[in-house]
């Protein structure tokens, strides 16, 4: 039987902004209760997959399975539930050769990340790879959700944009986490920095990624986040949805599956034409694209297929540098043009840069402080990077706050319809509500990437601190109503191992977004990630040994 699980993923493989909000109407304990839409095989559902003599699986129980359908349930409205796939049987050895051969697939085709037991794997390419952690199969997805979730994506790019000009919605918004958080305020004194000398991003180029999940009580997609800055996983996503295809296309008819139900996904290609455009419109052609990335980083692979595609299709060449080697190398010209190691950068690619721990001395903060003040096209820019937090998506969900910024009624109700619930804790009504029923809430601080939010009764126990205290420190965490979506159970393959585990899904749709003063060049929705994680979990990063890289079936 399909449950329900409750969950926020939170981190990737390299940890990017990946966390969840909430909607508007708190769910009570009463109404948190197990869906009878689906039954499984209790066999199936509750069993691991057998170890076979090639030790690709973990299991305790044999698996005795023929075939595989997808079924999903209306509900009394007619909105249809998670769908979920019906396990009538799959045989064990085709599991076997569905397991081998993805892993080589992946081999063959780069979905590689560096191995964390290879100490040298983050630093040299090629040294220490492994397949990055995926789904063996897709996951099924209602088509009517996924079509919403493509339709609002360009309608946030053209939020972030907006949003991004208005420096007074920016730093008054900001004004009491800058008091409690040193890393926001950092952020927020280099924007002020360009406020005061009158700096303009002519041109803009946002590579967004808008984060949800099916909330199985209210059949909604509700937005986790808008990242605005370092949206991994276009290079890697990309492959996973086309090893799903491959697979599907091999043994869809012996699974009763169609390959074509999984949507083709370009996120790695329409990302690096964003960044050729981009490059583009500088109209430098000595000019070179840089990728800011982090010192040990072993998700090389997924930022350098954007490299590679660059390269190959627009014959423009990318170099990578570290935060401190931008210090150490980098000069700004009268003009404003950046020159790194000698290099004209046209267009600034952040990798790095959304944490603290990717500033630990002051020659990082005067890199972005370099970077910022350049004509360099960044992305994203200071003010980009700013929308993305979360105090600014608390406020952008108050009532009558996207009026100021959107003047279309249906595109306003378009990304109201999406949004969750999410409160500031000098609400003093949300905040007893989080003390009396924690499980209904996450609390989030100023922070990207995984394993900083809290959870269960250390929301309670953190809440009642911060009131004891009685300071502004409050004003660096959010509160954000706790997701419920279905739990299912699928195949999770790490590290050449396959598991049988329940788990839970989000959803991540691609956005680019290009403009140059008035003009709109790009502004479209590009491609998809979708990430399964274990769902007894809270955090649930790639990197973090819970999540992997999954596609979609629509249904």
């Amino acid at each position: 039987m399909v449950k329900m699980g409750v969950a926020h993923f939170s981190g990737s493989y390299s940890p990017v902004p990946s966390d969840t909000m909430y909607s508007s109407t708190l769910l009570s304990k009463s109404s948190i209760k197990t869906s009878p839409a689906f039954t499984l095989n209790s066999q199936v559902f509750q069993t691991h997959i057998p170890k076979p003599l090639n030790n690709n699986f973990h299991s305790s129980q044999p698996l005795t399975l023929k075939s595989l359908k997808v079924r999903a349930m209306d509900t009394q409205e007619g909105v249809p539930s998670m769908p979920s796939f019906d396990f009538h049987g799959i045989d064990q050895k085709l599991v076997d050769r569905m397991v081998y051969d993805s892993l080589v697939w992946s081999s063959l085709h780069g979905l590689v990340v560096g191995d964390k037991s290879v100490q040298r794997s983050g630093k040299v390419p090629g040294v220490g790879m492994v397949h990055a952690p995926f789904a063996l199969l897709p996951m099924p997805f209602p088509e009517t959700h996924w079509k919403q979730a493509c339709e609002v994506a360009p309608i946030f790019n053209e939020l972030v944009d907006r949003v991004s000009l208005d420096a007074k919605f920016l730093q008054d918004s900001l004004s009491r986490t800058k008091k409690a958080d040193a890393f926001t305020s950092r952020l927020l004194d280099i924007h002020s920095k360009m406020l005061d000398i009158n700096k303009k991003e002519e041109i803009r180029l946002g590579l967004h990624r808008s984060d949800y999940m099916l909330d199985e009580q209210t059949k909604s997609l509700l937005q986790i986040e808008m990242n605005t800055i370092s949206s991994s996983f276009a290079g890697l996503s990309s492959l996973v949805s086309d090893l799903h295809r491959s697979l599907l296309d091999n043994y869809g008819k012996l699974l009763n599956l169609d390959s074509k139900r999984v949507p083709g996904n370009t996120a790695a290609s329409q990302f690096a034409d964003a960044l050729a455009k981009a490059w583009t419109e500088y109209n430098n052609p000595r000019s070179t694209v840089m990728v800011v990335a982090q010192a040990d980083e072993r998700n090389m692979y997924d930022q350098h297929w954007l490299s590679s595609l660059l390269k190959e299709r627009h014959n423009i060449t990318s170099i990578r540098k570290t935060l401190a080697e931008i210090d150490a190398e980098g000069e700004l010209q009268a003009d404003g043009s950046l020159i790194v190691d000698g290099q004209a950068i046209s267009v600034i690619y952040f990798r790095a840069g959304y944490t603290p721990t990717d500033y630990p001395s002051e020659s990082e903060w005067r890199a972005r402080l370099l970077m910022e003040q350049s004509s360099a096209v960044k992305c994203p820019s200071i003010s980009y990077h700013l929308v993305g937090t979360k105090k600014i998506q608390q406020e952008l969900a108050k009532p009558n706050v996207l009026e100021r910024f959107v003047d279309n009624k249906e595109d306003i109700a378009k990304l109201r319809k999406c949004f969750a619930g999410l409160w500031s804790l000098d609400d003093s009504d949300i905040v007893n509500k989080a003390i009396e029923t924690p499980e209904l809430f996450v609390m989030k601080p100023q922070r990207e990437g995984g394993g900083n939010n809290i959870y269960g009764n250390d929301v309670r126990e953190a809440l009642k601190a911060l009131q004891k205290e009685g300071t502004e420190e409050d004003a660096a965490y959010i509160l954000m109503q706790r997701i419920f979506p279905t739990v299912f159970s699928t195949f999770l393959l790490r590290d050449g191992i396959c598991h049988k585990d329940d788990a839970i899904s989000e959803l991540g749709i691609y956005g680019a977004y290009l403009r140059n003063k008035e003009r709109v060049i790009i502004n479209e929705q590009c491609g998809y990630l979708m990430r399964t994680k274990v769902s007894s979990s809270d955090e649930g990063g790639v990197a973090a040994g819970f999540a992997v890289l999954d596609s979609l079936y629509l249904t």
